[in-house]
């Protein structure tokens, strides 16, 4: 290969997909990296994203146009390509074998690859040094948090210090924390080995760290650049409004023709307006709108993520849910010096918190910091090793029967049957809760389900798929919503709507909320923020 050939290279790249009725995944992409260059692939599910990086690895077959990497054709050259590549395909470890241990893990793709004992000795210090995995290397698998898998998983696809590396939501599900520790590799091996790598993510701040990306949006590229010059292109203006009370300002806003969107973020109103700011302030204090304040912001990647794949007005949605009954006097949920240990190792420690009726409350941490075991506790599904829990009134380690009517859970997992329908999986889950059939006939249209009831699940985006798991969760409007990991690997877009419905179900129908999320931006949508570390609550209040 030439020194100033592309290290990747894509031509009118096309695939399709079923037999009878052709879907076209990749609709004539073209686009070059350089050697030595992060490249990132950002849009929404079904863009085609995942589809282009597993042709560059040679696992999928293209149906038109050209791919070469390191200047091999990939259709005929795949097994030559297939050894020069690293690819970490979707999904927390999916190339790892749960049974076996981190050091076996290693050694087995050392096997595949090949590789001289002392050049894998040289690449496993490195990268154990790297990832800070050597205390683990005789833990299983399938023990591991998130974030070690994927770090471990990296370490598995980097071993043999490929020409290019193929990463595919490497991050998704993976702590801030652990997703720093990720990117640190990545750019000591782009500045070390010059590798180069191409990436797909649905985390914005990821896409700022590449030196180009390219949006998508139904296979085909719509805008491509440096992030900075991308961000550019999103037009009008942009103001973050603290006023009261919040709903009428949200509807006199979302009303108003020179505003495109209006979006929660617990206190404050994001807003993107194209007109000028004071006529926007005198029609709120008109309408009884108290501002507290109004500043000025700069358009961030997302912004322009929306505005150039056009979706703005996909947004702008009230969803109205019934009134939820109120549970009485005091909070919904009351955690007094909770704790929970497994064996030797206390998960769970000492926490005491109190969510309000109808407030957003999430937690945010790292992963193996609690959050889960935490949740799963407040829902009745694992008990308290001391400690008290009271939720809706009702003491959870007396009488769970209660709690589980009081609630709704959606797991982190997305608690959905994959072989059944959307119809098939509502209708399952209206018969456990007793619910009759027709009652939530309202809802379908409202979370945008109608034209996917006869669909398998496992045939649904990610975004679909996390919309029906929502209304599995609420079908008998439950007072409390436990929400655990809920946007995980769920695009930009998708994560904007869901927001938009737990905003709906808390302030128009009075619903508690209480939400786990990895990610910094969403957190800001809480009306408090409780930060976990190590099984203790180490601080808790509003975001801002």
């Amino acid at each position: 290969m030439a020194s100033d050939a592309p290290a990747l290279s894509v031509r009118d790249l096309r695939r399709t997909y079923g037999r009878w009725r052709k879907v076209e995944a990749v609709g004539g992409v073209s686009f070059d990296v350089a050697p030595g260059e992060i490249f990132g692939l950002i849009g929404p599910d079904g863009a085609g994203k995942t589809s282009i990086i597993q042709i560059l690895a040679g696992v999928l077959k293209l149906h038109g146009g050209s791919a070469s990497v390191a200047g091999l054709d990939v259709r005929a050259n795949g097994e030559a390509v297939r050894r020069i590549v690293g690819y970490m395909p979707q999904g927390l470890g999916s190339n790892l074998y749960e049974s076996l241990t981190v050091h076996e893990n290693i050694e087995f793709f050392r096997d595949l690859r090949q590789l001289p004992r002392d050049v894998y000795a040289r690449n496993r210090a490195e990268l154990l040094g790297a990832t800070r995995l050597e205390p683990f290397l005789d833990r299983r698998v399938a023990q591991l948090s998130g974030g070690m898998r994927q770090k471990l998983a990296l370490i598995c696809t980097l071993i043999h210090l490929p020409t290019v590396l193929l990463l595919d939501e490497p991050t998704t599900g993976v702590d801030p924390i652990s997703r720093r520790e990720f990117w640190q590799i990545i750019r000591r091996v782009v500045a070390d080995a010059g590798t180069t790598v191409l990436l797909s993510t649905s985390y914005m701040d990821e896409a700022e760290r590449c030196h180009r990306i390219a949006l998508m949006h139904a296979g085909r590229i719509v805008a491509t650049g440096a992030p900075d010059r991308v961000r550019r292109e999103a037009r009008g203006r942009f103001v973050h409004i603290a006023a009261a009370p919040q709903t009428l300002a949200v509807a006199c806003l979302r009303a108003r023709p020179d505003v495109q969107s209006t979006e929660v973020f617990g206190d404050e109103l994001h807003v993107q307006f194209d007109g000028e700011l004071r006529d926007i302030e005198r029609d709120l204090t008109a309408r009884g709108v108290a501002i507290a304040s109004a500043v000025i912001h700069e358009p961030g990647l997302e912004d322009a993520f929306l505005q150039v794949l056009g979706l703005r007005e996909r947004l702008e949605r009230t969803y109205q849910f019934p009134r939820v009954p109120s549970i009485g006097a005091g909070p919904s949920i009351e955690c007094l010096d909770v704790t929970r240990r497994f064996n030797a190792f206390t998960a769970v420690d000492r926490v005491r918190l109190e969510v309000a009726q109808g407030e957003i409350l999430g937690l945010l941490g790292p992963n193996g910091a609690g959050k889960t075991t935490l949740i799963k506790m407040m829902c009745g599904l694992l008990p308290p090793s001391d400690g008290r829990i009271s939720v809706a009134g009702v003491d959870v380690a007396t009488d769970r029967q209660r709690v589980w009517t009081a609630i709704g859970y959606m797991s982190q997992r997305f608690s959905l049957y994959s072989d059944l329908s959307v119809r098939q999986n509502l209708r399952l889950y209206a018969d456990l809760y007793g619910v009759p059939p027709g009652a939530y006939d309202e809802l379908v249209p409202m979370l945008g389900l109608d034209q996917a009831m006869s669909r398998l699940t496992k045939d649904l985006p990610s975004g679909v798929r996390q919309r029906l798991s929502l209304l599995c969760a609420i079908l008998h409007h439950p007072p409390i919503v436990f929400l655990d990991e809920p946007t995980s690997g769920v695009d930009p877009l998708a994560r904007r709507v869901f927001w938009d419905l737990i905003y709906s179900l808390s302030r128009e129908a009075g619903v508690t909320v209480v939400v786990s999320t990895h990610y910094m931006d969403e957190a800001a949508h809480c009306d408090r923020l409780g930060l976990m570390d190590a099984g203790r609550l180490i601080a808790i209040g509003s975001p801002a």
